[in-house]
């Protein structure tokens, strides 16, 4: 038995979410400061949404983010906390996004987070 279970996959067991490996690596910059790069993220799949990479929180420069009291709630993955990305001016505030206690099923994204990419832009290669 899970200790913290998600109440979306119990209510719903036949969604799908899906955590892959990306396969190349991924930036993230604003106003010309880069404020991730990695070779670790990972794809998240959740139908009919569009996919979204999630970058390890050590990939990230927390220097140029600052953390807000904005939340959201997922039955599937838990609570988010927000981050706003300083270079980005108000167009930032709540770009960067991630689970830091995730619902079991979903533990692989812990210590990761994504961003909005009009917020922000997002290069893969």
């Amino acid at each position: 038995m899970s200790a913290n279970p998600a109440p979306g996959f119990r209510n719903n067991p036949d969604k799908v979410i899906t955590l892959e490996p990306h396969d190349g690596t991924v930036t993230v910059s604003a106003a010309g400061t880069v404020i991730a790069a990695s070779s670790h993220a990972k794809v998240l799949s959740e139908p009919p949404y569009p996919a979204v990479l999630y970058v390890p929180f050590a990939d990230i420069d927390f220097s140029q983010l600052e953390k807000t009291d904005h939340t959201t709630h997922c039955p599937y993955k838990g609570d988010a906390s927000y981050w706003s990305v300083k270079p980005a001016g108000s167009e930032g505030r709540n770009a960067m996004w991630g689970y830091e206690a995730p619902f079991d099923e979903m533990a692989d994204i812990r210590d990761h987070a994504a961003f909005y990419p009009d917020k922000v832009t997002i290069e893969t290669s």
